[in-house]
């Protein structure tokens, strides 16, 4: 039996604290749907989506390696092929949550657009800056959108997968396989550079219906960045403290160390600027959005909070390149952005959904605690059907003897 199949099967306190975080995630939810329905759906959906969107970066990560033609990661792809394995999870409950609003099942009213008669001339419900975006936000085509994307994303990162086995079948160097892994990669770049945005578009903004942003797709993508990034580093820093990546030197750990600092200051700058220009503009439909979000009381301390915990840790932790090459300050600030994004999720979310009725309590944290429990066990449960270990690939060699 090997190493990697060891992990998963020796480490049963791991396997138990998952178990029970997913039983508190269930118990949580419903709880949630028992008391407050509304609340329930915006709960499950802004969990939900921090989850997709770590699973479905690291798709992008693999992927953006093999067009990149870049051999610096190639001894740690293991990790981000077993975090894109909850992407078919979260896709799923993703439609759910999206089907259910359609039809207004369960007390799905997320999406205020789909309400009836608000798009109807003459109904009681009409809203004339809403019946303009018909020909985009209608239930079909939003449907029809939102399978597209599933289907994309899910397919992609499965083959991609497929692909990464058959090269270690392959034998030599793997090249037959990677050159499929770069044509599967360089469709999925190009499709995901636009299923990205209009799925944030989709399943984001429309909540704030009257409000738009053209930044929006890109500071949806960059908070994806600093959380998939921390995954990732956090996973491979975990798993070389127990022994395995054992080719993991400190130039693999300052080139994550670098992505994850330097998406936290794009994250940032995106966040700045969004905010910057449109309360300079001052216009009423678009000023509306950031003052639901900092001065309704409910929110104001975790829109300025999280601000300051995604910009200013990494900025003092990982400012330097001796930084970058701490293992336990790394982790330390992986959590802690890991954490403050999380906040951040909910604020996209909440405060359109549920307006002065919004609370990040237990309830909600339960849920999170939920969805990580499963996102545990699915991922480490992927690594321990697969060597940790790449076999053959072209620039395996190039990777192991990584310096910087």
């Amino acid at each position: 039996m090997n190493k990697t199949t060891n992990m998963y099967i020796t480490n049963r306190s791991v396997s138990i604290a998952s178990l029970v975080m997913i039983l508190i995630g269930l118990f949580s939810v419903c709880i949630a749907f028992i008391t407050d329905p509304h609340a329930a759906w915006t709960n499950l959906l802004f969990n939900n989506y921090f989850f997709l969107g770590i699973s479905l970066f690291a798709v992008f990560f693999v992927a953006l390696q093999y067009v990149a033609e870049a051999g610096w990661s190639t001894i740690l792809k293991r990790v981000p092929e077993a975090i894109m394995t909850f992407l078919p999870y979260t896709s799923i409950v993703m439609l759910f949550i999206v089907v259910t609003a359609v039809l207004h099942f369960g007390g799905n009213h997320i999406y205020h657009w789909l309400e009836p008669g608000i798009m109807t001339e003459g109904s009681a419900n009409y809203d004339k800056i809403i019946a303009g975006k018909e020909p985009y936000l209608n239930a079909t085509f939003f449907l029809i959108r939102s399978f597209i994307y599933v289907i994309i994303w899910v397919y992609c990162a499965r083959r991609l997968r497929q692909i990464s086995l058959e090269g270690d079948l392959e034998g030599d160097i793997g090249e037959k396989s990677y050159w499929k892994g770069l044509r599967v990669s360089g469709w999925f770049i190009v499709l995901f550079a636009v299923t990205s945005s209009t799925a944030a578009w989709d399943w984001i903004m429309s909540i704030d219906t009257h409000w738009f942003s053209t930044l929006f797709g890109w500071y949806i993508f960059s908070e994806w960045a600093v959380i998939g990034f921390a995954s990732i580093l956090l996973m491979t820093l975990l798993l070389n403290k127990q022994g395995y990546l054992r080719h993991l030197n400190d130039s693999h750990i300052h080139d994550l160390g670098k992505w994850l600092f330097a998406f936290s200051i794009v994250w940032t700058y995106m966040w700045f600027s969004q905010f910057m220009l449109i309360w300079y503009a001052n216009i009423p439909e678009e000023v509306i959005y950031h003052m639901e979000r900092i001065e309704l009381d409910n929110y104001r301390f975790l829109s300025w909070f999280s601000l300051a915990i995604n910009f200013i840790i990494p900025a003092l932790f990982l400012m330097s390149r001796d930084a970058k090459r701490n293992k336990n300050r790394l982790i330390f600030v992986c959590i802690v952005v890991l954490i403050g994004h999380w906040i951040n999720s909910y604020l996209l979310f909440a405060p359109g959904t549920l307006h002065d009725h919004g609370h990040l309590g237990i309830l909600e944290i339960g849920l999170g605690i939920g969805f990580l429990g499963l996102f545990i066990k699915v991922v480490l449960t992927s690594l321990s059907k697969r060597d940790i270990e790449l076999k053959h690939h072209p620039f395996l060699e190039e990777s192991k003897h990584l310096h910087t």
